[in-house]
């Protein structure tokens, strides 16, 4: 920013009388004028002479009394300070402004708050005033950070400027310590590393194969019509004789759905003798009666 920085240094509260207040940095813009450096905007008032952002911060502080200040005359002396610059040539900053912009409402919406009666407030409108004061209080908070900040940015700049990167050959002394290097590769296996990583990658595959995601299809007309034939040739079976050749759990399930579609077509019957025993499975239809193409097709693969 083109303002001066606060100073660091107390400022005693106004005196009781004159109502003016000691200020050891009002001849700030003096100093920087003796330093090179451009003076920045200050505030020249009845109780306080001095860079305008310290004005806030004496404020803040409640070292000054925010009724006091007569915030046109500021805004008056600040047009001024624009067009002084303006004449002797020099072009003002953009920052400055803003800096003045946002230190400007801030002080006015604490004269606003400090002169307006208290109450209760209850009006929706009230309630978003008092929020935009808020917002505008963290913006204000938010506006110091970054200025300290890039104030410190600025002094990290301004002392590494003075520093250079080396530019010379190592000296002897030094370059004698570095250990000899060895080569324990030759071209021909130093090539075969390059081939290798030169290589085309190969294409990447147009279809992704879904074989190992999902078991074989298994279809029950097919289980229901193998163990329609074992039971008319080898006659009644335990249930555990016939899924013993069963290569997998689907085959297993698919011929007990056929055992259960079988036995709503009246095709067999079931046998238990003892509670949690084998089940007996005895054909009961007749051959050349019973057909696999009655059985249900919800069990079948949709096309």
């Amino acid at each position: 920013m083109a303002g001066a920085e606060a100073p660091t240094a107390d400022v005693s509260p106004p005196d009781a009388k004159s109502g003016a207040v000691s200020n050891p940095a009002a001849d700030t813009g003096q100093l920087e004028a003796s330093a090179g450096k451009k003076p920045g905007f200050e505030v020249r008032l009845a109780n306080f002479t001095g860079p305008f952002d310290l004005l806030l911060g004496l404020i803040s502080k409640h070292q000054l009394d925010i009724t006091e200040v007569a915030l046109s005359t500021v805004t008056d002396e600040f047009i001024k300070y624009i067009k002084g610059l303006q004449k002797l040539g020099e072009e003002w900053a953009l920052d400055e402004a803003s800096e003045f912009l946002v230190i400007a409402a801030t002080l006015l919406d604490l004269k606003a708050a400090r002169l307006l009666p208290a109450g209760e407030v209850e009006d929706e409108e009230d309630i978003a005033l008092l929020e935009a004061r808020d917002l505008l209080f963290a913006r204000l908070l938010q506006y110091k950070a970054f200025k300290h900040v890039a104030g410190m940015m600025g002094s990290t700049l301004e002392l590494e400027a003075a520093r250079y990167p080396r530019q010379v050959a190592l000296e002897g002394h030094f370059a004698a310590l570095l250990p000899e290097l060895l080569w324990r590769h030759t071209p021909q296996q130093f090539a075969a590393l390059a081939e290798a990583a030169l290589k085309p990658k190969e294409a990447a595959p147009t279809e992704v194969g879904l074989a190992h995601l999902h078991g074989t299809p298994v279809s029950v007309k097919e289980q229901a019509e193998l163990l329609g034939c074992r039971l008319q040739h080898a006659g009644p079976l335990t249930f555990r004789a016939l899924i013993a050749d069963a290569e997998s759990t689907l085959v297993v399930v698919a011929r007990f759905l056929a055992l259960l579609e079988l036995f709503r077509d009246k095709a067999v019957a079931f046998e238990q003798l003892l509670p949690l025993g084998d089940l007996t499975v005895r054909w009961t239809a007749d051959g050349e009666a019973w057909s696999s193409a009655n059985l249900s097709e919800e069990y079948e693969e949709q096309p």
